[in-house]
């Protein structure tokens, strides 16, 4: 009995020792991790791929909607940094007085000025060449076939929610930009409802497709609700099948109703 408490008391001993080696390996481990993520994206600012952020939203939204959208910027952004090959992430038409601004000093505190990102007041038409950008809006009628790796994508940040439809198009159009919307009925069975996503799932969507261009494993990165699977049929029939499926909702909506 004796022997055995003795024994206890070695294992418990030689654990606690264990725990302090494991914390300092961990420790290294994540430093060395983030010294990768800072050099990768150090690098995208030289020779990255730009993705503009346009911040000319704010007027559009409620103090409650610019803060979800800078806490989808801060998952987007950790998102790009640990990407083997990040975006250079641009925000553009950025005021230093603006929400966007204060929301951002809330989440990052010190480490805002040492994000590896550009933050600028100027318009991204005003930094690169107009037949460069793309702006990105589900109200475009063009639907986005291939990732272009020349081009610049533009992503409006805004909470689509609070946003009247058409804005970001209305927006492109006065700059007179080319616009583009995701191919997502192409690809997807969807649902319902507005064909808007967060700004992290079009980050996640868009370093997917500059990774691999393979849409599919793109748009896994699309709410499960949002859609009931995978396109695998002739398009004519893919629109049968969501009509009927429709269709038998309404039949069952009706007949319960009728119940009551």
């Amino acid at each position: 009995m004796q022997s055995a408490n003795m024994l206890l008391k070695k294992l418990e001993s030689a654990s606690k020792t264990e725990e302090p080696k494991k914390n300092q390996f961990l420790c290294l481990w994540a430093s060395s991790m983030d010294k990768t993520y800072n050099w990768r994206v150090a690098q995208s600012m030289i020779f990255g791929q730009p993705l503009v952020f346009d911040m000319s939203y704010e007027k559009d939204m409620s103090d409650r909607e610019v803060a979800n959208t800078v806490r989808q910027l801060v998952l987007s952004e950790s998102c790009n940094r640990r990407s083997m090959d990040p975006f250079h992430i641009h925000f553009c038409n950025f005021k230093d007085d603006s929400l966007y601004h204060k929301e951002f000093i809330k989440h990052y505190r010190e480490a805002w000025g040492k994000l590896l990102i550009t933050v600028t007041d100027q318009c991204y038409t005003d930094i690169f060449p107009k037949d460069k950008l793309i702006y990105l809006t589900a109200d475009s009628p063009k639907v986005m076939k291939t990732f272009d790796h020349d081009k610049i994508y533009i992503v409006g940040s805004m909470v689509d929610k609070s946003i009247k439809t058409g804005v970001s198009l209305a927006q492109a159009k006065r700059l007179g930009l080319e616009t583009a919307a995701l191919p997502l009925e192409k690809y997807l069975l969807w649902s319902s409802g507005a064909k808007n996503l967060t700004l992290d799932q079009m980050m996640h969507i868009l370093l997917t497709l500059k990774d691999t261009g393979d849409w599919k494993k793109a748009l896994e990165f699309v709410p499960k609700r949002k859609y009931s699977g995978f396109v695998n049929k002739p398009g004519w029939l893919c629109k049968l099948t969501v009509a009927w499926g429709s269709l038998n909702l309404f039949v069952r909506w009706n007949y319960v109703r009728g119940r009551r």
